[in-house]
């Protein structure tokens, strides 16, 4: 299952599951940009219109995935949102917090949990999650308040849920991104804001290369794991940023 599999990142881990022979499940917020990974793909994928904010859609998400392939095996925690990003704190309003958290810690949780359920009861048991963490897990860039609370929080849901699954062959291990090629980072070819204020072009890479990680992370047996990996576009200010 990959969440956020209508564009970006989670198109391309669809991508590159699919050419690994993995049966696959989508979920976005819309249905057409679904079908589009979907015929992209090549494979007759199940494609779940789905808020992942919502309890109940979830629920449904992961139902319609048991009864059409019978288990779940594998789910790309991707669904995320930049919401707010370039605000400073004291401008930031509680709407577009709530919303970033909602979507960025909420909606993956209740994505993890989904799984972890049906992964706890499934025969054989067991399973592996992959939570998309960012560089922003570990420091953050100007004015991103929000996004940056809600991937340092992701690093604490992976650790638990990595921690929680042993018992029951579950696995979890996150992945942080840095500068993949998608339309959030578009601003990147054009200038973005650095920490001493200046504004700077950075460089980008390929979102295959990202999805060619989550795809060797999701080979594995379950009795390895890779717990974190970073992919970043080798030359962006991560080291050194600040």
């Amino acid at each position: 299952m990959v969440t956020g599999a209508g564009s970006g990142i989670g198109r391309s881990v669809a991508l590159a599951l699919a050419e690994d022979g993995w049966s696959l499940a989508l979920a976005g917020r819309r249905a057409e940009p679904l079908r589009e990974t979907a015929a992209l793909a090549g494979t007759d994928a199940l494609c779940v219109p789905t808020d992942v904010t919502s309890p109940d859609a979830v629920t449904a998400l992961f139902a319609a995935a048991r009864d059409r392939f019978g288990r779940v095996d594998l789910l790309f925690n991707n669904a995320g949102t930049f919401a707010g990003g370039g605000t400073p704190v004291e401008d930031l309003d509680h709407e577009t917090w709530r919303a970033v958290v909602d979507v960025n810690l909420t909606g993956a949780f209740l994505c993890a949990q989904a799984a972890y359920r049906q992964m706890k009861e499934q025969s054989p048991q067991g399973g592996r999650i992959i939570n998309n963490g960012s560089v922003s897990a570990h420091v953050p860039r100007p004015h991103s308040v929000a996004y940056t609370a809600t991937k340092h929080a992701m690093t604490g849901l992976t650790k638990s849920l990595s921690l929680d699954g042993r018992p029951y062959r579950i696995a979890c291990g996150q992945i942080d991104v840095g500068n993949a090629a998608t339309d959030m980072t578009r601003r990147m070819e054009t200038g973005i804001l650095q920490a001493n204020g200046d504004l700077a072009v950075e460089p980008v890479m390929d979102a295959a290369d990202v999805a060619r990680t989550v795809a060797h992370m999701a080979a594995l047996p379950l009795e390895a794991n890779v717990q974190f990996a970073t992919v970043m576009a080798t030359a962006m200010p991560y080291i050194g940023r600040g």
